[in-house]
């Protein structure tokens, strides 16, 4: 398996709070998840719990607010990306919360067709022009914010928060909150964060110069919608007549692989390392091993993907850009002259990139 297609089947629809990644419907039955019979009840309507007094918020208050939303809310609702350079992209989202447990069904509006479930760490996507589901684990979920790879502290030392007023999306009353980055290395949001609940309805990645180079928002959204995780989760486990591929991942450590940076990224930490077989090879031939070794800054998250290259013609270095994701392809050699292939992903600049992959280093195993 390419890093390249390993990024596109793990990446969301961008960082909204969804924990998810595009689907589409593998059955008719899973095409039509239950719906409401009555309107969703507005943030303003009778008996609501009245919005919180934010005046006093910091960037961590925002940020757990936001994130908590994201996994007590029951919500459904037509989802837009869009990026500077053109691309659009759009799903429709059921999200289910019942104690613990948490569900997800995700289907492409746009592209091939195809639907997601994330049932807890559980992710399968449905290819029903071809017949096929894709399963795996992941431990961590791609949320913004995930608040994961930092403390609150270090957060703080990275990000600022800034309320700049109240909007509507959707229809939907809202906080804008300005997330404004201390450094060059990373992106800074503006959030439209639902008054009630926290739960973020739309986002804007900016650069440097405060232009936006991506932006994700529901284009319509149910609050409260009586949806049940127990059926959704019913539709996930209905495999029937599809073909499964189970994607294994073997967690394991960078330093176990024989790699390292000579000098961290500022902010950043790793917060996991797992290993896959590449198409066609078995996991027991070391030479023939991916390596994910992923890092957070609590809220930017970078992947490198590394895998053997001995031919240096087998593809070029490039850089590629797509909203604010960028991928940075880079063929590095060790001190033993082995090549190896190094792509790097993440929605922070380029130049952040290019630090990781600069201070990847092979070391003695």
């Amino acid at each position: 398996m390419s890093a390249a297609r390993t990024v596109s089947m793990r990446r969301p629809l961008v960082c909204m709070a969804l924990a998810a990644v595009l689907g589409a419907a593998a059955t008719v039955a899973l095409a039509q998840p239950r719906t409401a019979s009555a309107p969703a009840p507005s943030a303003n309507a009778a008996g609501a719990a009245p919005p919180p007094d934010t005046r006093q918020f910091g960037v961590i208050d925002w940020l757990r607010r936001m994130h908590e939303a994201a996994r007590q809310s029951n919500y459904m609702g037509t989802f837009v990306v869009s990026a500077a350079t053109g691309n659009l992209s759009s799903a429709r989202i059921w999200h289910a919360c019942e104690a613990d447990l948490q569900v997800e069904r995700v289907e492409a509006l746009s592209g091939p067709p195809r639907i997601t479930f994330r049932r807890q760490d559980r992710v399968q996507t449905f290819f029903p022009d071809k017949r096929l589901i894709k399963s795996e684990r992941r431990d961590t979920l791609d949320v913004f914010p995930n608040l994961r790879g930092a403390s609150e502290s270090q957060i703080e030392a990275l990000y600022s928060a800034q309320r700049l007023g109240q909007g509507r999306v959707a229809g939907i009353e809202a906080d804008v909150v300005q997330i404004a980055p201390r450094d060059a290395l990373r992106y800074g949001y503006r959030v439209w964060s639902e008054r009630r609940s926290g739960l973020i309805v739309k986002l804007q990645t900016l650069d440097a110069a405060g232009s936006v180079v991506e932006q994700s928002a529901f284009s319509e959204l149910q609050l409260d919608a009586p949806l049940s995780a127990a059926d959704m989760s019913r539709m996930m486990d209905d495999t029937a007549g599809y073909t499964v591929h189970q994607t294994a991942l073997k967690r394991t450590t960078a330093e176990k692989e024989g790699w390292a940076l000579s000098e961290v990224v500022a902010g950043f930490r790793p917060v996991s390392c797992y290993r896959r077989a590449m198409a066609g090879a078995q996991d027991r031939d070391p030479q023939q091993r991916m390596l994910q070794w992923t890092f957070s800054d609590g809220l930017a998250t970078v992947s490198l993907f590394i895998e053997p290259g001995p031919d240096p013609l087998a593809r070029e270095d490039s850089l590629m850009v797509l909203g604010a994701t960028h991928t940075l392809v880079r063929r590095v050699t060790d001190a033993a002259g082995e090549g190896w292939w190094v792509t790097a992903v993440g929605e922070v600049p380029a130049q952040t990139l290019d630090q990781f992959v600069s201070r990847l280093v092979r070391t003695a195993r």
